[in-house]
């Protein structure tokens, strides 16, 4: 079967009059948490803005798409994307769909935004790019998960796809162009987890590179270039060559009737997703027996293999070191009984009681709790005080979760948070209303004038 040209054709084909209201409301509240994760990295990690908004200026264009949270900086459609997608990750807060493990949000909202901006767009054709290039990007991500994860970062891979088939719809291209669009994107689909232990700025550069390689790849379809014409189910494509365990039905299963859009969880901590489930059992413990963080001895976190694997690095350094390891959120979490963004100020990460805990904080794989990954996200946590005295909690869905979704309030205070201090309060609020809006609006035009500071 051509799996890639039944994508294709769903691509192209697909109508705003085919999407459910929960799919429009769902892809609006998408790219509300996306934009404010963007606009929050400039408080948050100055840095890694700054060279967002220097490799945009490199391109720039009177007539191209905005960067976030910058008055007058715009650059060429791609490069745009490039600085968005980056921006939106910088902070480790940005959405994901846990079977695909993949920060969707930050690969197609910035394609989408770039594009309706410099195509003149309505914002239904925004929203409608945006909803196929999410049922694309994750649809490839469970195709190829969980094996895909030894060495592949799901984002900036599997992102690539769903961001080629984001801005293939802004463009209007065919079914023809899609598929070239698609097998362009194969091609050039790359990022390594190399970062975990490190912390450093590749995380938040792939989904940036995700989105500029899906305007690329799109662009040039445009232009007629051609490509492999079955990139994913060919014995030579990116299945078999990502995943030694590809599932190729998971790539048109339910497609246009179950809508994984809807399965998008948005973060509720400003950390990994691994993290969040032993993160509300610690801070459940704390706050029920008021615990004096002084006085632990140890703490485990019983829970699936890739926590294991993945994200249970304890020699943290860098911000975003902290951000990607579950033993220090847990070990924050408990000696501030809270997990905000604060948590991770560079002067937290070595305070000498929470290096103390840090140390006594052990992730077990657990081969029960395993099984029930990734449809659910266990983690059993015990904190043994000195006096050895025990207390013992497990959450199976973090708060965020499809399971455990944030209300349309929640989503809205989150946004405020992340926005009003590069915006001010009364600027984000208007941007807010502006992109609930944009199933009415004709232009994208006041939403992206509300975007800078």
């Amino acid at each position: 079967m051509n799996e890639t040209r039944i994508l294709a054709e769903f691509v192209a084909r697909l109508r705003y009059e085919d999407l459910p209201q929960a799919v429009v409301e769902q892809a609006c509240g998408i790219v509300v948490d996306t934009v404010g994760c963007a606009l929050s990295a400039w408080v948050e990690d100055p840095e890694k803005s700054r060279i967002a908004l220097e490799i945009a200026q490199l391109y720039r264009s009177d007539q191209g798409a905005s960067v976030i949270g910058v008055a007058g900086a715009r650059s060429q459609p791609a490069f745009a994307a490039l600085a968005n997608g980056i921006l939106a990750n910088a902070a480790d807060n940005d959405d994901t769909h846990k079977r695909a493990l993949l920060h969707t949000g930050s690969v197609v909202v910035p394609p989408a935004l770039a594009l309706a901006e410099t195509q003149g767009l309505t914002g239904r054709a925004l929203i409608l790019a945006l909803v196929a290039g999410y049922e694309v990007a994750v649809r490839v991500g469970m195709a190829v998960m969980p094996t895909h994860y030894r060495f592949w970062h799901s984002t900036a891979t599997n992102g690539t796809f769903g961001a080629a088939a984001c801005a293939a719809k802004a463009l209007g291209l065919d079914a023809d162009g899609v598929q070239r669009a698609l097998g362009l994107a194969g091609t050039q689909a790359a990022g390594l987890n190399t970062f975990f232990e490190s912390g450093d700025m590749t995380k938040s550069i792939h989904p940036g590179k995700a989105a500029f390689n899906g305007i690329l790849s799109a662009q040039l379809a445009r232009m007629g270039a051609t490509s492999p014409p079955g990139i994913l189910e060919h014995p030579k494509g990116y299945l078999n060559a990502y995943s030694s365990e590809p599932k190729p039905q998971k790539l048109t299963e339910g497609l246009g009737s179950t809508w994984e859009i809807l399965q998008n969880g948005v973060k509720y901590f400003p950390s990994i997703l691994a993290s969040h489930s032993p993160i509300q059992a610690t801070l459940a413990l704390v706050q029920k027996h008021a615990i004096d963080p002084a006085q632990i001895e140890r703490i485990t976190n019983e829970t699936y293999n890739t926590v294991k694997s993945h994200f249970s690095n304890k020699d943290v350094s860098t911000v975003m070191a902290a951000r990607v390891s579950v033993p220090y959120c847990i070990a924050i979490a408990a000696v501030d009984g809270k997990l905000t963004q604060a948590q991770f100020a560079p002067s937290r990460i070595n305070d000498p009681l929470l290096r103390q805990v840090l140390a006594n904080t052990e992730i077990i794989a657990d081969a029960e709790l395993n099984k029930l990954y990734p449809d659910k996200f266990p983690a059993r946590v015990t904190i043994t005080l000195k006096n050895g005295t025990s207390f013992r909690e497990t959450v199976l869905f973090p708060k965020g979760d499809p399971q455990d979704p944030l209300s349309a309030d929640e989503i809205a205070a989150k946004f405020r948070d992340n926005a009003g201090a590069r915006l001010g309060a009364a600027r984000a609020d208007e941007l807010l209303q502006a992109m609930y809006a944009l199933p009415q609006a004709e232009n994208v035009a006041r939403m992206s004038a509300l975007l800078h500071a």
